[in-house]
C-alpha cells in the first residue's frame, strides 16, 4: 500500500511517498510504476480538481468521481440544481453572488438560515445565522472581504431547517449502489453543538433513530435518484457519495453532498465493515458493484476528534503529541490526520483536527466509555476535545 503525501500515522502500514495532492502527473505515475490496482482518493479538492479522470486516462482503477461529477461537492448550487432535477427533498435556496441579492433571500425565508459557501471551505463555510446582521456579516466575509476566497464568491442562501441530522454514505460505480450503516457526526466546536461549525469533532454508528430500513428508503428517496440524474446527465457518479440529511417534522432533507468518505464518520463506519472492504471498493472502482448494503459487524463504534488549538480558526501547529501508544494499547485506534514529525523526530500537530480515537463496543455507551478512556491518555497542548460525541444514546 502507498500513501502520498501520508503522515507518521499512515506510514506505520504504507509506504509513504511525498507528492502533493496538486501534483496529478507525479501521483499518475506513481500508480503506473508501481502496477497498484486500485487507488482511493480521500480528499475533496483533488477529486474537484480532476485528478479521477487523469488515473482514469492512464488505465488505473480509481474510487472516486470525475471531475464533473465531483461538482455534487465542489459547487453547492449545483448539488442544489440536480437535487431538484431529481425530486430529492431539500430546503428551499437562493443562489446569490451580492449581499443586497444575500439579504432579500433572508428576507423571503425568514430566520434563521444557513450562509454556505458555494465552493470547497474545509467545512467550515457554513454560518447559521439567527439574526439579520449574523446573515449580512456572514454574507459580507464571504462576498464581499473574500474569507473563503473564490469558493465563497457565489454564496446559496438556504431555509433554516431543524431536527436532527444523519450522515449516509454510500458506494456506487454508477450504477448500483451499497449503502453504509448511518452514522451521526458532530460539527459544532463546543459541547452541547455550541460555537462554530468544524469538520467534526466526533461520530458515532450506529444512530438509533435512523435503523437499516430508514437508511434504505433514504437511499432510494436520495441517492438512487442523483446517480440516476447524474448518469442522464452524461457524468456518472462513481464513488463514495455522503449525505448530509436532516430529518425535519417534514420530513428529510438533504443539507449537502461530499463526494469521498468524510472523516469523521469514515472513521467510525470502517472499522465496522465485515468482510473485505477492499473487495468492495475495487467492485465500485471497476464496475460489477453488488446492489446491497455493505455488510458490517453487530456493535457500535465511536470516534473522538482531538482538535488544536485555535481551531476552527487558524491552528497552532507544532505541539508535541504524547500518548498515542498507550491509548492504542487498550484496543482503540488512534487515526493520525493534523501530525508531523518535528527536526528532533517528535510527533507534532500540523492540522486542524489532529487525531480521531476510535473504539468498537457491544452497544454505542460501551463503544463511547472506550473511545474516551483512551483520548484520556493522549495529550498536547491547546488540546480540544469534546465530550459529549454519542452523548445519551441508546443503541
Amino acid at each position: 500500500m502507498f500513501a502520498a503525501p501520508g503522515n507518521p500515522g499512515i506510514a506505520a502500514d504504507a509506504d509513504v511517498r511525498d507528492i502533493p495532492l496538486s501534483d496529478h502527473a507525479a501521483l499518475v505515475a506513481l500508480a503506473t510504476d508501481e502496477k497498484v490496482d486500485l487507488v482511493v482518493v480521500g480528499p475533496e479538492a483533488p477529486l474537484v480538481a480532476g485528478l479521477a479522470d487523469d488515473l482514469r486516462a492512464a488505465g488505473v482503477a480509481v474510487l472516486g468521481p470525475s471531475q464533473a461529477a465531483a461538482q455534487l461537492e465542489g459547487s453547492k448550487a449545483f448539488a442544489k440544481e440536480i437535487m431538484l432535477a431529481a425530486g430529492v427533498p431539500t430546503g428551499r435556496s437562493e443562489t446569490v453572488t451580492s449581499v443586497d441579492e444575500g439579504m432579500a433571500a433572508v428576507a423571503e425565508f425568514g430566520l434563521p438560515v444557513a450562509v454556505k459557501a458555494d465552493g470547497l471551505a474545509a467545512g467550515k463555510g457554513v454560518v447559521i445565522a439567527q439574526s439579520q446582521d449574523e446573515a449580512r456579516a456572514a454574507l459580507e466575509s464571504m462576498l464581499d472581504d473574500g474569507v473563503f476566497g473564490d469558493a465563497g464568491r457565489t454564496v446559496v442562501v438556504e431555509e433554516g431547517l431543524s431536527g436532527p441530522e444523519v450522515s449516509l454514505l454510500a458506494i456506487s460505480d454508477g450504477t448500483a449502489v451499497a449503502r453504509f450503516p448511518a452514522a451521526r457526526d458532530y460539527k459544532p466546536i463546543g459541547e452541547g453543538n455550541t460555537g462554530p461549525n468544524t469538520g467534526g469533532m466526533g461520530s458515532v454508528s450506529p444512530v438509533p433513530d435512523i435503523p437499516d430500513h430508514l437508511a434504505d428508503q433514504l437511499v432510494d428517496e436520495v441517492h438512487r435518484p442523483v446517480i440516476a440524474e447524474m448518469a442522464r446527465r452524461g457524468m456518472p457518479f462513481s464513488g463514495v457519495l455522503y449525505a448530509g440529511i436532516m430529518m425535519t417534522p417534514g420530513g428529510p432533507k438533504v443539507l449537502e453532498f461530499n463526494v469521498r468518505f468524510g472523516d469523521p464518520e469514515t472513521q467510525a463506519l470502517l472499522p465496522r465493515v465485515d468482510g473485505d472492504l477492499g473487495e468492495v471498493l475495487l467492485a465500485a472502482a471497476a464496475g460489477g458493484l453488488a446492489d446491497r448494503p455493505v455488510s458490517v459487524a453487530p456493535g457500535a463504534s465511536v470516534a473522538v476528534v482531538l482538535a488544536a488549538a485555535n481551531y476552527p480558526g487558524d491552528p497552532r501547529t507544532g505541539d508535541v503529541i504524547t500518548g498515542i501508544a498507550d491509548a492504542q494499547a487498550t484496543g482503540a485506534e488512534v487515526f493520525q490526520a493534523g501530525t508531523t514529525l518535528n527536526a528532533e523526530g517528535q510527533l507534532v500537530t500540523n492540522g486542524g483536527r489532529v487525531l480521531a480515537v476510535q473504539a468498537l463496543g457491544d452497544d454505542v455507551e460501551q463503544a463511547r466509555g472506550r473511545a474516551y478512556a483512551a483520548a484520556e491518555l493522549i495529550h498536547f497542548d491547546g488540546m480540544q476535545m469534546r465530550r459529549d460525541i454519542a452523548a445519551g444514546m441508546d443503541a
